[in-house]
Order: C-alpha cells, then sequence, then structure tokens
C-alpha cells in the first residue's frame, strides 16, 4: 500500500533526526514495532550521505582530518536533506554551510575551497560544448570590437576568496603535500573550467575575475574591461583575452549593431 504524502514526510524526518522515534506502523518480520531496526537504516541512510559529501569534498576532508568532516557533514545532512536521488548533485549548500559552522571558525578559508570543489564537481557534470578557437573571434569587425560580446561555455566558474584557498586546495589534493601558507597574503581567484575532458582550475591574474564576472553578467568587451581596470590599472584586453580563448572559455560571441545583431559560435 502506497505511504499519504503526510506519513512519507513524517517517516523522512524520523530518518533524518536521531531524537525523533521510529514512524507509527513500521514492523519488524515479527509484527512488532522494532526501533532498533530502524534505527540501523537510518544510520545507513546518514553514512550514505556522509560518504558522498566526503566524495565530492576530498580537499576539506583532508584538511579537517576524517573524524571532524564526518562529525560536520553528519550535521550538514541532519540540516539539508538531499532534494534529489542523484547523490552526485548533493552538497550544493555546504560550503555555506561551512562558513557558519562554529567548530570550523578556526579555519576561515575552508568554506572558499569547498567552494572551489562544488565548482569543480559543477564543472565536471556541466552540459558539452564546443569552445571557439582563436581563429573564429577573426571574424569580429574591428570597429565593432568594444561593442563585442562574448558566450561563455557552460562548465565556467569562478570562485574568488580573500585568502589563499586556491593554494591551499591544490596542495590537499592528488599528490599535493600540504605545507605552511601566509593568510594575510591576500586572496586568490580561480577560474573553473571543462572546455575538453579533464576540469581545469587557473588562477585568475589580478583585474582577471572582473573582467569575467562582467563578461558573464552581459557586458561588452569595453564594459568587462572598465570593470578590470578599476581593480587593476595595468590590465592589458589583448593578454587576458588570449589566455580566456587559449583555455576554451567562449563558445561564441554577438555584436550589436543597432537593430542588428551579428552571431558567431564556435
Amino acid at each position: 500500500m502506497q505511504l499519504s504524502a503526510e506519513r512519507q514526510r513524517a517517516f523522512a524526518a524520523s530518518l533524518l533526526d536521531p531524537r525523533r522515534p521510529a514512524p507509527p506502523g513500521l514492523t519488524g518480520p515479527d509484527g512488532e514495532p522494532s526501533q532498533k531496526r530502524f534505527s540501523v537504516y537510518r544510520n545507513n541512510v546518514a553514512v550514505g550521505l556522509i560518504d558522498a559529501l566526503k566524495a565530492n569534498f576530498p580537499a576539506a576532508c583532508k584538511i579537517v582530518g576524517d573524524e571532524f568532516f564526518r562529525a560536520m557533514a553528519r550535521a550538514f545532512a541532519l540540516a539539508h536533506p538531499p532534494a534529489s536521488p542523484i547523490l552526485l548533485d548533493y552538497g550544493a549548500g555546504f560550503p555555506g554551510f561551512i562558513a557558519l559552522f562554529e567548530p570550523a571558525a578556526t579555519l576561515p578559508y575552508l568554506a572558499d575551497v569547498a567552494r572551489i570543489e562544488r565548482a569543480w564537481s559543477e564543472a565536471y557534470h556541466s552540459p558539452e560544448a564546443e569552445a571557439l578557437a582563436a581563429a573564429g573571434f577573426a571574424a569580429a569587425p574591428i570597429e565593432h570590437i568594444s561593442a563585442l560580446r562574448c558566450e561563455l561555455h557552460p562548465s565556467l566558474r569562478l570562485v574568488r576568496s580573500r585568502y589563499p584557498a586556491l593554494t591551499i586546495w591544490r596542495m590537499n589534493i592528488g599528490d599535493g603535500v600540504p605545507g605552511p601558507v601566509d593568510l594575510g597574503a591576500g586572496g586568490e581567484d580561480a577560474l573553473i573550467l571543462r572546455p575538453a575532458a579533464d576540469v581545469e582550475v587557473r588562477a585568475m591574474p589580478p583585474g582577471g575575475a572582473e573582467f569575467v564576472a562582467a563578461l558573464a553578467g552581459g557586458g561588452s568587451l569595453e564594459e568587462a574591461t572598465r570593470s578590470a581596470l578599476r581593480v587593476s590599472p595595468g590590465f592589458d584586453l589583448s593578454t587576458h583575452l588570449a589566455v580566456l580563448i587559449g583555455a576554451g572559455a567562449f563558445t561564441g560571441y554577438h555584436v550589436v549593431r543597432g537593430a542588428m545583431t551579428l552571431a558567431i559560435d564556435a
């Protein structure tokens, strides 16, 4: 017999909150209520969610250690149950949770490291798209280059941090070796992108994050350059544009000429 929506909600609430008793109506093979059996099932669900977070945030786990991470992940899972049965998608709100998790307050960069990891996962699972090669920009009319609006690759993500979060992330993935980091040395901006099979993570130079953010907001090359120059007077459009094109950051562009629009795609 199918459970009513109300009973399903009660079941889910009891499943994720160890303070709640087993939902009424659940019985074991002997026909009797069994809190112990339900507790085992509840624990298995919690372990599954914690393991999913551990898989999606390996650097954050390495930084704080397995015991601390599992306690933090359990607290998140209880407060934020999955909205989808696909656990690869689970944890979108985990970086924000870490930022407010008081026991992690002594690691102010941890949330930004987790944001890089989340951006990596999103980039990896983003839709396929062909990147526009340098030759594709040759069709852009020189007289309208300042009005050109670039279409960014769907995998592109930008993570900005007041701390050297990118350096710390790199130290804690793969063969990286953790070492001392000067937290007062300034922040880092990371560009996460999957133009082909592999996700690439790049450090953004001064002004680069403002430039990409302006393009992502629909700004023209001229508007994006102005945004970059406000924070980095030495920003060079040609250099940064060439780097982004080489990284596969664009899929096309369009130029608005009065009532007409010229569009170029990969």
